[in-house]
């Protein structure tokens, strides 16, 4: 027999919503709340080198370059590689654990950021790209602990837990990128190039990071989760005379998976399409401000405020997944997406106007990622979830990577309103898969 938790995730006699009692053991709690810390230390501790390498990828690029072309190289090759080894990790993911991915991949990024404080002093630009290309694995695995998060959580917590390590990414986010004086101090003492001594706290903070997962995080809490499950469906087997675990794994590609599982498909749509969304729009936005004359304090300001709607706010949409629906909170996030757009795109010349634009923005983008990845992760079967989460994170990456990169053509284009017209367009699928999904709950 198989168990399914539904949107509201109502407990069906003698289970927790529609999961094992065997996670409602006492040391499974104890070591998932262990868990849970764990990753959001760790968290916070990348969050600081990313947010320290995101601060000065572009200024570096352009200082080793000389040109503003390839300026955005070292920004794109984060992204990029964040893409890129998505899959990688979640296949190591699928066979070793989550400890191994996650260290794995967060001590990639700090060899990576350790390759870009070389390139600085040799002055190699292609050294450079490689550097930022190996440290955008502090991403992926950055986004991957959100799911490490539900391996051991209970239904009815499920959002609130992955939730609380996206909002642990806040402090170090925040953080890393008001490093370029510390660093340029540390670079001095070092006596390296100014501009690379961020990066040397990226690469303290993503090593420390790498150093939590591996030691603390044990038992494995997805290799857990699949021994538990392998367990309990061989007991279900054994009382029914069924075939045992395995008789009935899914077939066909991930894309046949997801598209063929309705819930599974409006998650990885609002996760994939709300991070375009606010890709295409916050990636202008400081450009929009300059044309209209703002100061570098203005813009500072506009983003700081945009990050603090996507990461500060998000326990509120993990605690909304879990009271209302997973399916209500993504269309929360819409909702929000699309008030983005209408406010950030008809500010014009108002500061305080955009502002607000991209506060709400972020949160949209929170709402989505929340809702979207507790769906995802829940509504495909144990034996292809990690492939599943790995292939959401690629597509979400890729996507981001093509919005900031035609953003620019359709600003230069349409102008800034024209842009969040297109950005806000985005929403429409998600918008039909959440109807679609509402409809199918009645």
């Amino acid at each position: 027999m198989r168990l399914r938790a539904d949107d509201r995730l109502r407990q069906p006699s003698g289970l927790v919503s529609g999961t094992s009692p065997v996670l409602t053991d006492p040391s499974v709690r104890a070591i998932h709340r262990r868990t849970v810390w764990v990753l959001a230390a760790a968290q916070v501790a990348g969050g600081l080198g990313i947010g320290a390498a995101i601060s000065v990828g572009s200024l570096l690029a352009f200082d080793i370059s000389g040109s503003e072309i390839l300026a955005g190289g070292g920004s794109t090759a984060i992204v990029l590689g964040a893409a890129l080894l998505a899959l990688p990790l979640a296949a190591v993911a699928a066979s070793l654990g989550r400890r191994r991915s996650l260290s794995l991949g967060w001590g990639l990024a700090a060899v990576g950021a350790g390759i870009v404080v070389l390139a600085a002093i040799l002055g190699s630009y292609l050294l450079l790209i490689v550097g930022m290309l190996l440290a955008g694995s502090g991403n992926a695995a950055s986004f991957q602990s959100r799911y490490a998060a539900t391996d051991l959580a209970l239904p009815a917590k499920r959002g609130r837990d992955l939730s609380l390590v996206v909002w642990s990414t806040t402090l170090g986010t925040v953080l890393g990128p008001n490093l370029s004086e510390p660093g340029r101090v540390v670079a001095e003492a070092l006596s390296i190039p100014p501009l690379v001594g961020p990066f040397v706290f990226c690469a303290v903070g993503m090593a420390l990071a790498a150093g939590l997962i591996l030691s603390l995080m044990h038992p494995d809490p997805l290799l857990l989760s699949q021994q538990l499950e392998l367990d309990q469906a061989a007991l279900r087997a054994a009382a029914s005379r069924a075939p045992g675990p395995g008789a009935d794994l899914p077939t066909g590609s991930v894309w046949s998976i997801v598209w063929h599982q309705p819930r599974a498909r409006l998650g990885m749509s609002a996760i994939v399409l709300s991070h375009a969304v606010m890709v295409a729009i916050m990636t202008m936005t400081p450009v929009h401000l300059s044309q209209h004359g703002a100061t570098l304090t203005i813009v500072g300001l506009t983003i700081s405020l945009h990050i603090a709607g996507m990461f500060a706010f998000s326990p509120v949409f993990g605690w909304l997944a879990d009271k209302r629906g997973r399916v209500v909170t993504i269309a929360v996030g819409q909702l929000l997406l699309a008030s983005a757009a209408l406010t950030a795109g008809t500010s014009g010349d108002s500061e305080p106007q955009l502002m607000v634009g991209l506060f709400l923005l972020g949160l949209g983008w929170s709402a989505g990622l929340v809702a979207g990845s507790t769906l995802l992760a829940e509504s495909v079967p144990s034996t292809v979830r990690t492939r599943v989460q790995g292939t959401s994170d690629l597509v979400m990456n890729l996507v981001g990577a093509a919005g900031g990169a035609l953003s620019g053509v359709a600003l230069g284009q349409i102008g800034f309103g024209g842009l969040n017209a297109v950005a806000a367009a985005l929403i429409l699928p998600t918008v039909l898969f959440s109807v679609r999904a509402a409809r199918q709950r009645r």
